[in-house]
Parts: C-alpha cells; structure tokens; sequence
C-alpha cells in the first residue's frame, strides 16, 4: 500500500488547487499569456496597418500609369492571395486615401495605428479629415473605450467630438471641486447638448416622461451619458426627519467611483436648479456614499441654458455640478430644409379658396 505521505509527484491535479501558492503561480502564468497575446496581436495589427499605408503609398508614386492602375492590381492580387478578402478596389483606394493623409506613416497617431483597419476606413471616410485633432481624437476614444466599428460610426454621426471634446461649450464647477484626476474625468465626460432623441418624445415633454422613457431605453440612454455609468434607480427616495424626497434618476459611475445624481428640468435653466440639486447631492452623500467613494456629483439637464447664468449659478456652489442641455428631437438637416415649403407657401396655400368637386369636374 503506498504510503499517506508520498511526495508531491503524486499530488493529484484537483488537490493543486487547495494550495493558495499555486492559484497565485497560475493567476501570474494566465496574466502573462493574456499580456503576451494582446501584445502579438497590437503587433501583428501594426503590422497589416504599415503594410496597407505602403501599399497606399506606392500607389500614389505610380499614379502617372493610369485610371486602370487600382482595378488591375485588384484583381492580380485577388489572384494571388484568394484567402485574403482585403485587395478589393475600394480598400486599394482607401489605402491611397491612408497613405495621402498620411505621407510618413512616423506621423500616424499610436491610437490610429491600434485601431482595426475597418475603423481606420471610417475615420477616413466618416470624419473631416481635414483637421487631424478631430480624427485622432476618435481614434482614442475607440482604443480607451474599446468601440465596435458600429459605435465608432454612431459617435462620428452623433458629433460626440462637438458636444464632449471641446471644453469651452461645457459649464461645470468640476475641475474647482474635485481632486485631480477625478475632476478632468468627470468634466470630460460631460457633453453640451446630450442627445436624447432615441426616447421618442416630442420637444414639450415633462421630466416624469423622459425619465419613465429612460428607463425604457436604459441601453441607449447609457450608452449616450457615456462608459461607466451604472443606473441605480428613477425617483430614488431619500427620507430625511419627517420629510421625503425624489431623486430624479441615480447612477454610480463605475471609473469615478462616485454616485451621479442626474435631475431633468422640462424648462430653461432657473439658478434655483443648482441650488436644488446641491441639496440632492448632501442628501445622497449622507444617505448613500460609503468612506470608499468619491464625492457624489451632480448633473444638471435642462431644456436649455444661459452659459452666463449657469457658470454665475456655480460660483457659490461647493457640491460638484455640471450643468447642460439636452435635445429629444434632431435639428432638421440642412439637406431637407430646401425640400420643406417656406412659410409663406403654406401660408399661400392655406388662404387659397377651397376648390369643390363640381369645380375640379369642370376643370
């Protein structure tokens, strides 16, 4: 019979994992795998990157050769590599598109050349290339916060670099009252206006409504306020003494570790709001914040703002707040408006005299 205590050769495979030393040895083997293997495909990734900005460029020096030039190297390199589906005319012409916006692939933004080849084909074609501050901020944005090629394009169509990237449009008190980094985070994330307009509601709705139509929605509606944030709960209840109040919605936002009370007012911005939701932001920091969050912060959503007021309106604040607009219906494109009738022909056509049946018969 063997012996109870054999040596470790015949410990069994189950039994391994009852020693805290080896789920520590293998957690370190899986982080090193899973490390080496983001690091060989972010290589291999350049790698198809260079090789298309070369090929690009190399059709522009031999542009001289003709119309036929793309269609025929196409086709001869379908021909030549049948597994790969990335030779197609439009591609080559994306390449050369890749290669003229970029005529030394050194100057290639670190966040362009991470991105998949699809999203760089969107960036190309979806975003004003003209100003590269505009292109590469995209191009972080989707390595940061990992974009499907689908949220890439939703981004670029939406104008989140007009409404989030540029910091003069926003009012905030953020970057006064909360520690660094904490306090660029939250007032990077803060968009003017956000863009409410999947909830289906007309201009005139009331809080209660987006609100109940949020919660419908609560996908797209996170997805529009931005990464990280958790929902909560819709008209959060807070009992204080003898008294009861609602938070309009409640979130936590999972990178700033700090609840985010989030109130909609159906009208334009009054200083009075500020001075509500400072109180939201006492109560919730009492109520719900544990040691191990960061200071709750408040997010002001009106119909729409005086920058001068709201920025006059924080001053005296020491809560947090941002303060922004929000839109439940699109402006129409300017494409349409020459298709939509002035008001002078609706006006023209109202006033004409009603035309009986008779009338029609005899014309």
């Amino acid at each position: 019979m063997a012996d109870k205590h054999s040596d470790s050769s015949t410990i069994t495979v189950s039994s391994l994992h009852l020693i805290p030393e080896y789920n520590k040895f293998l957690n370190g083997l899986k982080e090193k795998i899973r490390g080496a293997r983001f690091r060989a495909a972010l290589a291999l990734n350049r790698e198809v990157i260079e090789l298309y900005w070369q090929i690009g460029k190399q059709i522009i020096e031999r542009e001289s050769w003709g119309s036929k030039l793309v269609p025929t190297l196409s086709h001869d390199l379908n021909n030549a590599f049948p597994e790969n589906s990335g030779f197609s005319v439009r591609n080559l012409q994306r390449m050369r598109q890749f290669a003229a916006y970029f005529p030394d692939f050194t100057i290639v933004p670190q966040a362009v050349a991470q991105l998949p080849w699809g999203h760089i084909a969107v960036l190309l074609n979806k975003v004003n290339i003209k100003n590269s501050d505009i292109l590469t901020w995209y191009a972080i944005q989707a390595v940061e916060e990992g974009w499907s090629r689908l949220t890439l394009e939703h981004s670029i169509k939406d104008e989140l670099y007009n409404r989030q990237a540029i910091p003069s449009q926003k009012t905030s008190n953020y970057l006064a009252r909360l520690p660094s980094p904490q306090s660029q985070l939250a007032h990077e994330l803060l968009k003017q206006p956000y863009n409410f307009d999947f909830l289906g509601l007309h201009d005139d709705a009331y809080e209660r409504e987006i609100e109940h139509a949020s919660v419908e929605h609560i996908t797209k509606f996170l997805l529009e306020m931005g990464k990280g944030f958790a929902f909560v709960g819709r008209q959060v209840p807070i009992c204080a003494e003898d008294s009861e109040y609602f938070i309009d919605m409640l979130f936590y936002h999972l990178k700033l570790h700090a609840y985010v009370v989030c109130e909609f007012k159906a009208t334009k911005f009054k200083p009075d709001h500020a001075g509500q939701l400072n109180f939201y932001l006492n109560l919730v920091d009492d109520f719900y914040k544990t040691p191990k969050d960061n200071p709750s912060i408040g997010l002001l959503l009106c119909k729409s703002r005086s920058k001068f007021e709201a920025e006059y309106a924080l001053k005296g604040i020491q809560k947090p707040i941002g303060i922004s607009e929000y839109h439940l219906t699109r402006a129409i494109p300017e494409n349409f408006k020459s298709n939509l009738p002035s008001v002078e022909e609706i006006e023209a056509e109202l006033n004409e005299p009603e035309i009986k049946p008779a009338d029609k018969a005899r014309k």
